[in-house]
């Protein structure tokens, strides 16, 4: 691996981002390898939307697994020689045990996940896609995806400002903080270049990049 060079790449947001779109897309223009978070598969998910307090311990251990063992795989990729991308960084799973679990299930979690987390692997640079939470709710309303009918506002406010606090004090990685409210990465392609420069030349440190007016600066 060159020097400086960003070989694994993971992307993270809120619900609604758009960070599996970007995943997508960076893996087709890198030919990387591509890990998706298994969400639909995880069968408390519809009920836990319907009934948190009810469905949350079983929806968190299920993700927690499932992610983990994603990463044990991950262990077996060369990233000497393979690009990869994912759309999520494993210590995110805090994030919503901490908004979601309560004291006996949260102190059981937090015992299982801190040697689950010797395994995983460190990516060469994490992508934090900010968005507003009336972006993100008009994002999740276009998407129609059925389990997500039940999602409250309320949930994706307490989840964004979870998130941005994380990754206030995030230091593990270098970081790139890209406002995604007025980029359009998906259907713009200077926008989807631009960022994919910032996202293979940031090494060092958190980088927040937002998006200017078109023709202005960066």
């Amino acid at each position: 691996m060159s020097v400086g060079e960003n070989r694994y790449l993971v992307i993270e947001g809120v619900i609604g981002a758009g960070k599996t779109s970007l995943s997508r897309m960076l893996s087709d223009r890198l030919s990387a390898q591509l890990v998706l978070e298994e969400v639909e598969e995880n069968p408390f998910l519809k009920d836990f939307y319907r009934d948190r307090t009810r469905f949350a311990f079983q929806t968190q251990m299920h993700f927690l697994f499932s992610r983990y063992q994603q990463q044990r795989n991950l262990r077996q990729t060369d990233l000497f020689s393979d690009k990869l991308v994912a759309d999520y960084l494993f210590q995110k799973d805090r994030i919503f045990a901490s908004l979601n679990l309560v004291d006996k299930e949260l102190a059981l979690y937090e015992r299982l996940v801190g040697w689950l987390e010797l395994d995983v692997v460190r990516p060469d640079v994490v992508v934090y896609l900010q968005a507003s939470t009336e972006t993100l709710m008009e994002r999740i309303t276009r998407r129609n995806r059925s389990f997500e009918k039940d999602m409250d506002r309320d949930y994706i406010e307490r989840l964004n400002e979870a998130y941005n606090h994380y990754f206030f004090h995030y230091h593990d990685t270098p970081l790139l903080v890209v406002n995604t409210n007025r980029i359009d990465f998906v259907n713009q392609p200077d926008d989807f270049e631009d960022l994919l420069k910032r996202i293979l030349s940031h090494h060092q440190g958190t980088l927040y990049y937002t998006p200017l007016e078109k023709g202005g600066p960066v």
